[in-house]
């Protein structure tokens, strides 16, 4: 047995990056047809966001305009007690709060979708690599908004199962 091999020592390997398969693949007529017929709908759903998205802000800012005519309504009423006239007060604040969030959080989504939609279509237009690298960047933008949005609401998932119990807990137990 030689003194300079050690058979128990880890193998040695030279380490290489991993490339992905086709490294400079090209795109065949059909994907190309296919990126041209999507243009213009990408540019159209992400007009059809910010029009949405528009309204949802409106919706909510005309919201908070009615809250103080809110007031003077169940002012009015006089079955309601204090409690009952703060509650509808503080309803409507919070649906107001929450459209506008809503409006800026459909914003994004619109925006990406029809950034990719005109780079798509500048890239048939110009023919550069950089139009079509930025047409899926914008691709990538937004699954990727998506896709955290996603994973936040379901982990509101479960608050709200546990929030649900509490509730039923605390009706149950007060009457």
């Amino acid at each position: 047995m030689s003194d300079t091999a050690n058979p128990y020592q880890s193998p040695e390997a030279a380490a290489a990056p991993e490339k992905p398969a086709a490294v400079q693949a090209a795109l065949t007529e059909t994907m190309l047809l296919h990126l041209k017929g999507a243009g213009p709908w990408l540019q159209f759903m992400g007009i059809l966001g910010f029009i949405g998205s528009g309204l949802t802000a409106l919706w909510g800012f005309a919201m908070i305009g009615l809250v103080p005519l809110l007031r003077q309504v169940w002012d009015r009423v006089p079955e309601l007690d204090i409690v009952g006239k703060f509650l509808g007060v503080a309803f409507g604040g919070t649906l107001a709060m929450f459209c506008i969030g809503a409006a800026v959080l459909m914003f994004f989504p619109a925006l990406f979708t029809y950034r990719f939609g005109g780079k798509i279509r500048g890239y048939f237009r110009t023919g550069t690599e950089q139009e079509l690298e930025q047409a899926f960047k914008n691709n990538k933008y937004l699954w990727k908004f998506h896709g955290i949005i996603s994973i936040i609401e379901l982990a509101f998932v479960p608050m709200m199962i546990i929030a649900g119990i509490i509730a039923a807990v605390a009706v149950a137990f007060s009457s």
